[in-house]
């Protein structure tokens, strides 16, 4: 396994985890995670497709997979959880290498989200 798909399979790991906690969590979105988990997956086909097979998650994967597109208010009204929660826990652990960790997981969430967006038309 390349460092490349070590590190993506380690931010999926992580935004898996964030999303699997929005289920208990009412303020934290738990589909913009789980989605963008599932694409850290390219290089995993084993944790993809057990992802895939959930029965809580597979619907949703199985649209983005058929409709890679996401209108682009759906997706700005969820980056304003993604950086709140982020947010929110740089300031509870108050460490430079937290603070470090999340803002590129939260800048890579925010790159993948947005090249999610539909074109103009679809808007």
């Amino acid at each position: 396994m390349s460092a490349k798909n070590i590190l993506l399979t380690s931010v999926g790991v992580f935004l898996l985890i964030v999303g699997l906690a929005g289920l208990f969590v009412p303020i934290l979105p738990t589909m913009p995670f789980i989605l963008v988990a599932y694409v850290c997956f390219n290089g995993n086909p084993r944790i993809r497709a057990r992802l895939l097979r959930n029965k809580v998650f597979q619907k949703y994967l199985e649209n983005y997979q058929r409709n890679p597109g996401v209108k682009k208010t759906i997706i700005l009204m969820g980056l304003w959880p993604l950086w709140g929660t982020l947010w929110l826990s740089m300031v509870a652990v108050n460490r430079l290498w937290s603070t470090i960790l999340l803002t590129c997981v939260g800048i890579v969430a925010t790159i993948r989200l947005l090249s999610m967006t539909k074109s103009l038309k679809g808007s």
